[in-house]
């Protein structure tokens, strides 16, 4: 408010100031030209008088200085000029000065010199000869005048402007003196202007209701923060613009904000795009919820508009936790059509064969291959329940399963001799090497990681190959090396062999009777014992599974 009192005061002085220069310089010009033509005037009637009276001599020695005298004929000739010579000069006669001289006895005019930047000003009289004596004298313009007055002018300009620049803040200053000096929160003890009075009254009586008020308003904001604070899901009540009017603990915890998050916008907390377009039908009155990832955790995101007179006064944004609930609810669908795509399969070859073999439709001599079909898919389908049950049993910890110290060099050689048959009939070679290493753990598990990888690395192998086993025991760990020289891995496919029933080559996993869970058995018991799996695989030449146990975990 001082700031534009101020400003005011300034602009009006200055306009003023500016608007008195103006019309100063305006009127005193005008007195200035009209004295000046009086002045040329007399001049003119006394040089009319002198050549009436002695002719031509009247010129003779004269020099005027100023001023620029001619003597023109009643033709226009000019017959004497002070400044030129006469002979050379044009005719006159069509001078407006000269033609109402002839006419009316005096004339005059004025022209200006854009060149010259000035005004010529000129007084003719007829002498009783009819011949025309003309006196011209130049005259400045106003532009002129205030250009030869610039300096003082500047000087004056300056004093008035720092005059009033003092003045306005002089009064500026005791102006909003008063206002500055307001108590608002007993604005009838101030001593002000009467004039304010009334406003005054308005803002005590608008305070005490104000505070009142507020105390209902934080009583309520307790209670409030009271039940969310305690809240497992987040909440945040939110304007129409977006702006956070409340937050509890588990909303500031997801976004990593405080207390002082209050009366920020949203968007400069998390943004995200997917939060905006829930925003925005709330703004249309409609509820709407949305699973959104933040930070590779997901919530469930439910927004709904908060009305007030039929109008939207803002939203309230619940959110919780739903990571786990969508992850077992993937795990859940995937396994269910896994499980279900597996057993389908065996299901369809048995319930086939006995179909036929029931209606009697398979020669005797056949029969047996029909006998041994049906029961290798049972057999699959055994090995596909017990994988599965395993499985789960892992997913859930193994807690029942008691740890123990286990050698895991002679697990190997247990391994290698139920493999023996399988080996031998795939035409592969299984050798074992390196030293007895006992660690803490599963003997079930360490046994089905063993198991499973060099069952997998006879059955994926190649007529004449091998597999070599390697167990190395360290001082704080023990580490499993298999290698095959099989068909290898593609470098698409090594990221995912661990997934359940991923198979590389699907068509020979299932001619080869695998269900497509062991290398997942393997991750999920390699887990439980808190080792790391590494395996480098190339196609054509082999692939090499190292696991590295913790001999304590």
């Amino acid at each position: 408010m001082t700031k534009r009192i101020f400003k005011s005061i300034c602009l009006v002085a200055i306009a003023v100031f500016t608007a008195s220069v103006i019309l100063f310089f305006g009127v005193l010009y005008d007195y200035f030209g009209n004295v000046r033509r009086i002045e040329l005037k007399t001049r003119t009637e006394l040089a009319a008088q002198g050549v009436a009276a002695v002719g031509e001599k009247y010129f003779e020695g004269l020099s005027p200085k100023g001023y620029r005298i001619s003597w023109i004929s009643a033709e226009g000739d000019v017959l004497y000029d002070s400044e030129a010579d006469s002979s050379e000069m044009e005719n006159h006669l069509a001078r407006e000065e000269i033609k109402e001289a002839i006419d009316s006895g005096y004339g005059e005019s004025s022209r200006y010199s854009a060149t010259l930047m000035q005004r010529t000003l000129y007084s003719a009289e007829r002498l009783p000869d009819g011949t025309v004596v003309r006196i011209s004298v130049a005259q400045s313009t106003l532009l002129t005048l205030l250009l030869g007055m610039i300096q003082p002018i500047i000087i004056i300009i300056v004093i008035a402007v720092g005059f009033s620049f003092l003045l306005a803040h002089r009064l500026s200053k005791k102006i909003t003196a008063p206002l500055n000096r307001l108590d608002l929160d007993d604005p009838l003890s101030s001593e002000a202007y009467d004039e304010l009075s009334p406003l005054l009254r308005r803002i005590d009586t608008q305070q005490r209701q104000i505070r009142r008020q507020e105390e209902k308003l934080r009583l309520k904001q307790e209670e409030f923060e009271t039940v969310t604070e305690n809240m497992a899901e987040g909440i945040i009540l939110l304007n129409t613009k977006g702006v956070i009017l409340s937050i509890n603990r588990a909303a500031s915890k997801l976004f990593g904000a405080d207390s002082g998050a209050v009366g920020e916008n949203i968007m400069s907390k998390c943004r995200c795009a997917e939060i905006t377009e829930l925003l925005t039908k709330a703004q249309n009155k409609a509820r709407s919820e949305k699973i959104i990832d933040i930070g590779g955790v997901k919530y469930q995101f439910d927004v709904s508009p908060v009305t007030e007179g039929g109008a939207v006064s803002g939203a309230v944004l619940l959110m919780h936790d739903v990571t786990e609930k969508e992850r077992a609810e993937a795990l859940r669908r995937e396994f269910t059509a896994n499980v279900s795509h597996e057993l389908k399969t065996p299901l369809h070859t048995i319930a086939g064969c006995a179909e036929l073999l029931e209606n009697g439709m398979v020669r005797a001599e056949d029969a047996g291959r029909f006998y041994t079909q049906i029961h290798s898919e049972a057999k699959r389908m055994i090995s596909l329940v017990e994988d599965i049950i395993r499985l789960s049993h892992l997913d859930e910890g193994a807690k029942d399963m008691k740890r123990e110290e286990t050698d895991l060099y002679a697990l190997c050689e247990d391994v290698v001799k139920a493999l023996f048959d399988e080996a031998k009939g795939a035409d592969v070679t299984v050798t074992l090497e390196g030293s007895h290493a006992v660690l803490s753990g599963i003997p079930q598990l360490l046994e089905s990681v063993v198991f499973n990888l060099c069952d997998n690395a006879v059955k994926y192998n190649r007529r004449g190959g091998s597999v070599r086993i390697l167990v190395e025991n360290g001082e704080r760990e023990a580490r499993l090396s298999v290698s095959d020289t099989g068909i290898g891995i593609p470098k698409e496919h090594l990221g995912r062999v661990f997934e359940r029933f991923y198979r590389v080559d699907k068509s020979r996993s299932k001619e080869l009777g695998g269900t497509g869970l062991g290398l997942s058995i393997v991750k999920h018991a390699a887990k439980v014992h808190g080792a790391s799996i590494d395996i480098d695989s190339t196609v054509g030449v082999g692939t090499n599974v190292t696991v590295t146990f913790p001999k304590s975990f």
